[in-house]
């Protein structure tokens, strides 16, 4: 059975522990907690018992076999540089955004660990997570399995080769902030016409999702199932025709372009 060990207990981390533990991809006994926060260390102690927690990375790098590093990006080399020791013959997954598997390797280079780079997004905190997994990576295939179980028991996985990854970053890890703005306008808009404000964004929330699950289970073009709602001379196909008027899809486009842009400028640092 291996042992994870998961450095930096913050959204991403957490909800990647209490995810696999709920699917029951993971038993307690084979994870190591670490994280600079001793509050959060002792919510998680409390609500996770069986999980093994510690207060510094090299402990849990010690103790595991695959290293999950779930901390920010401006602090990894340091997290790396004190585990560096301890990681000879480790598999280390890296969810950081702009660590390139070229940066990766350089930093870990001498050490005798595996690399792999993964990209999740926030809704891994509710078990719908959209992950990408880079296909170039040095893990053994029997860590690569168990890292993709890892991922998949939070929601999605896809395995891309590692020149997509600035578009995954605009397409999958950035957009949750696209999408909550396009409920926020929607409730907005149903508040103008007097829709109270909880039930507007109740409302709005669940057409999102209600809309998103019909594109991942109808195998309908989007596009196509669009069209279905826009009745000849309707309501929707006005409303259609103001948002094209207004540039709703070139403004998403755009937006997801300068997210990628920012993401390869990261990567060359």
């Amino acid at each position: 059975m291996k042992q994870i060990g998961i450095i930096g207990a913050g959204n991403m981390g957490s909800a990647i522990l209490r995810g696999a533990l709920a699917d029951g991809f993971l038993k307690p006994q084979q994870v190591t907690v670490c994280d600079k926060s001793r509050r959060r260390m002792s919510e998680l102690s409390q609500e996770q018992p069986g999980v093994t927690f510690c207060e510094l990375a090299e402990e849990a790098a010690e103790q595991c076999d695959i290293l999950l590093l779930a901390v920010k990006p401006n602090v990894l080399a340091d997290v790396v540089e004190s585990m560096r020791r301890m990681l000879d013959g480790k598999a280390v997954i890296s969810i950081a955004a702009g660590w390139s598997v070229d940066r990766l390797t350089r930093l870990l280079d001498g050490t005798g660990a595996t690399i792999l780079r993964v990209m999740p997004n926030t809704p891994a905190m509710v078990g719908e997570g959209m992950t990408a997994i880079c296909a170039e990576t040095t893990f053994s295939d029997e860590d690569f399995a168990f890292a993709k179980g890892l991922f998949e028991a939070v929601g999605r996985t896809v395995v891309l080769p590692e020149r997509l990854f600035d578009g995954v970053t605009a397409l999958s890890g950035s957009s949750p902030a696209y999408i909550y703005m396009l409920i926020e306008a929607m409730a907005d808009a149903g508040v103008r016409e007097g829709i109270p404000r909880a039930t507007a964004y109740e409302m709005a929330a669940q057409s999102v999702l209600g809309s998103a699950l019909m594109v991942l289970h109808s195998g309908e073009h989007p596009g196509a199932l669009k069209d279905a709602v826009c009745s000849p001379g309707g309501t929707t196909i006005d409303a259609v025709a103001e948002l094209e008027r207004t540039g709703f899809r070139s403004a998403v486009m755009s937006a997801m372009k300068v997210c990628a842009d920012k993401s390869r400028e990261m990567s060359k640092a």
